[in-house]
């Protein structure tokens, strides 16, 4: 249990050093097919390493939700509207494997899948979820192009005002 272990913990810290050189903002599909060649096809391994992102993706949520919502309940609850807990942990995980396997969606970043899978689950209509998934697209696409125009540095700029300013208040 303990090597397994530790193989779970290095395939994580070379996963992130292998990201952490690319200039990338989510992980998308691309990165979730990937998962299986790091974990060396282990079923098992695969899995805890998808469920263990997907836990965190959806405790990052939660996270961010209640600090929305502790400052303004109605704009918390109007921006975290979509039910993601409706399916398991293993059967979002499967899920997310039958849609990745789409070679249309591999850009689609994993948190946007996840909501995606909800909607198929809820069997909410698939025009609905098309309108969604396009949409989806267009926005990843429009901030790549921006980032890739503008600069990452820009961007980490934005980001240091922004923390810069809460500190001085």
């Amino acid at each position: 249990m303990k090597t397994v272990l530790l193989k779970l913990i290095m395939i994580l810290f070379l996963t992130g050093v292998i990201n952490a050189q690319e200039n990338r903002i989510f992980w998308d599909g691309g990165d979730w097919k990937r998962i299986t060649a790091l974990a060396d096809h282990n079923p098992n391994m695969t899995y805890r390493i998808k469920a263990a992102y997907v836990n965190g993706v959806l405790d990052g949520r939660l996270f961010y939700y209640l600090k929305t919502w502790a400052v303004q309940q109605s704009f918390a609850d109007s921006l975290y509207a979509e039910t993601v807990d409706y399916l398991t942990t293993r059967e979002l995980v499967n899920t997310l494997d039958n849609f990745y396997a789409d070679p249309l969606n591999t850009y689609i970043p994993v948190p946007s899948a996840v909501i995606i899978a909800t909607m198929y689950a809820e069997r909410i209509s698939l025009d609905l979820i098309d309108q969604y998934i396009k949409q989806t697209k267009f926005w990843i696409n429009e901030l790549q192009l921006n980032m890739e125009q503008e600069g990452w540095n820009k961007l980490l700029d934005e980001k240091l005002d922004k923390h810069l300013q809460k500190t001085a208040n």
